[in-house]
C-alpha cells in the first residue's frame, strides 16, 4: 500500500510538473508580443552599438627570451684563459623568469614611459604621443558612438561620478622637487587616464607549451598598432636589460673607475722613471741608484695592477655581454589588415538573447510587481493565458 501511494503521489508531481510548464509556456505564447517588442527594442539597440562602436586593429609580437647559455662561455673559456681571464670564477646569473614580464609590463615606470611614444594617427598631421592623443582636445571631439556608449553601457559610471562630484586632483610636487633621487612614482589624473587605456590595449600572455611569449596591442588603428606594439617590445627590451645585468653593470662601472685610476698612476711613475734615467745615465752615484731601484719597483707594482685591472676589466665587458637578455622575435610585428573589433555578429546575438531573455522576464516578474503594488495599469501588460483567466474567475466565483 506504501509503494503504491508513493508511486501515486510521484505520478501526480510529475503530472503538476508537466502542467506548470505546458502553463509557462502558454503564458509565453500569449504575451509575444511584448517579448517580441522587448527583443525588438534590444535589437535595435545591439544594431546602433554594433553600427557606430569604434573600430579596433590589433597587432602582436611572438619571442622568445634568451640568455647566453654555459656552452659558449666553455667555448670562450680556452681563448680567454690566453689573456689571463678566468670565466670559470664568474658568478654565474640565473635566467629572468618570463613571469616577470608583465609585472614589468604592467609598471607604472613602464606605461609612463610608454605613453610618450610617438605614433602616426590619421587624425594628426605630425608624430602624436599616445599620452597627447588621449588628453588633447584637438584628437578627442565627441563621436555619436562615443556619445551612445557613454549614456548606455557608461551610465552607470556617469551617475556615480555626478553623485560623487567632481574630486581635486592631488599636488604631487613636493615628490618631484626631489630630483632624480626620487624612487617614488606618481601619476596625474590625465596619466591615470592613461594608463588606464594602456591597460585595455596591451596583453602579455605566455605559451608554456611552446615556451614564447606573445606580445598584443589593440588600437583605434592598424599602423598605430603595429608602432605600439614595436614600441612596446623595445621597451620591455631595454627595461628586462637593466634588471638583469644592473648587478654586473655595477660592479663593470667599479672596475672600469678602478682600471681608470691604475692606468693613470702607472703612467705617471713610467714618465717619471723615463726622465730620472734620462737626467742618470751615465752617473755612478749610489744615491741616483737607490732612487732608480725604488722607482723600478713602484714601476713594477703599478704594472701589475694595471694588468691585473685590465684582466678584471675584461672580465666584466664578458661578463655583461653574457648576463644581457636577449629577446628573439620569432614573429615580428606586422600591420593588420583586418579589424578585430567590433565583432558585430557578436554584438547582434547577444543583445538579441538578452531582449528574449527580458521579455521573458518581464512577463514572469511583472504580474507579481503589480500585486505587490497594486498597480493596475502595470498588471494590464501581462495578459493572463485562457487556463488561468479561469482558475482566477473560479476562484472570484
Amino acid at each position: 500500500m506504501k509503494e503504491q501511494k508513493e508511486n501515486q503521489n510521484n505520478t501526480d508531481s510529475s503530472q503538476e510538473q508537466e502542467i506548470d510548464l505546458v502553463e509557462l509556456v502558454r503564458r509565453m505564447w500569449v504575451n509575444r508580443t511584448l517579448i517580441l517588442k522587448v527583443t525588438g527594442v534590444c535589437f535595435a539597440l545591439g544594431l546602433l552599438i554594433a553600427l557606430f562602436s569604434a573600430k579596433a586593429y590589433t597587432a602582436g609580437c611572438d619571442f622568445v627570451p634568451q640568455t647566453s647559455s654555459s656552452t659558449s662561455t666553455s667555448r670562450m673559456s680556452s681563448l680567454a684563459a690566453l689573456a689571463g681571464i678566468n670565466l670559470n670564477q664568474m658568478d654565474e646569473v640565473k635566467a629572468l623568469s618570463p613571469y616577470v614580464y608583465e609585472n614589468i609590463l604592467n609598471s607604472t615606470a613602464f606605461r609612463k614611459e610608454l605613453m610618450q611614444t610617438k605614433l602616426s594617427y590619421e587624425k594628426a598631421d605630425r608624430p602624436v604621443s599616445f599620452y597627447e592623443y588621449n588628453t588633447s582636445d584637438e584628437f578627442n571631439k565627441l563621436s555619436f558612438g562615443k556619445i551612445l556608449k557613454k549614456y548606455t553601457i557608461g551610465l552607470p559610471f556617469l551617475i556615480l561620478n555626478a553623485i560623487r562630484g567632481e574630486q581635486p586632483e592631488p599636488d604631487y610636487s613636493a615628490l618631484a622637487s626631489e630630483g632624480e633621487g626620487a624612487k617614488i612614482v606618481t601619476l596625474t589624473k590625465d596619466e591615470y587616464e592613461c594608463n588606464k587605456l594602456l591597460s585595455e590595449c596591451i596583453s602579455l600572455t605566455l605559451d608554456d607549451k611552446n615556451g614564447y611569449l606573445t606580445l598584443t596591442v589593440t588600437m583605434p588603428e592598424a599602423i598605430v598598432a603595429a608602432e605600439m606594439d614595436e614600441a612596446a617590445v623595445t621597451l620591455l627590451q631595454k627595461y628586462i636589460t637593466e634588471f638583469k645585468i644592473e648587478k654586473v653593470q655595477s660592479n663593470l662601472d667599479f672596475v672600469q673607475e678602478r682600471y681608470n685610476e691604475a692606468k693613470a698612476e702607472f703612467e705617471d711613475v713610467q714618465e717619471r722613471r723615463a726622465r730620472f734615467r734620462d737626467a742618470n745615465l751615465n752617473t755612478a752615484k749610489y744615491s741616483a741608484r737607490t732612487q732608480l731601484e725604488k722607482l723600478d719597483a713602484e714601476y713594477t707594482l703599478a704594472l701589475n695592477l694595471y694588468s691585473e685591472l685590465a684582466s678584471k676589466l675584461e672580465q666584466a665587458k664578458i661578463n655583461v655581454k653574457e648576463t644581457t637578455p636577449i629577446l628573439t622575435v620569432i614573429n615580428p610585428v606586422t600591420v593588420p589588415l583586418q579589424k578585430s573589433k567590433p565583432r558585430r555578429a557578436i554584438i547582434l546575438f547577444g543583445w538579441t538573447f538578452f531582449g528574449v531573455v527580458l521579455g521573458m522576464g518581464a512577463v514572469l516578474v511583472l504580474p507579481a510587481v503589480a500585486e505587490i503594488t497594486g498597480n493596475r495599469r502595470l498588471k494590464g501588460i501581462v495578459k493572463e493565458s485562457a487556463a488561468a483567466s479561469a482558475d482566477s474567475a473560479n476562484q472570484d466565483c
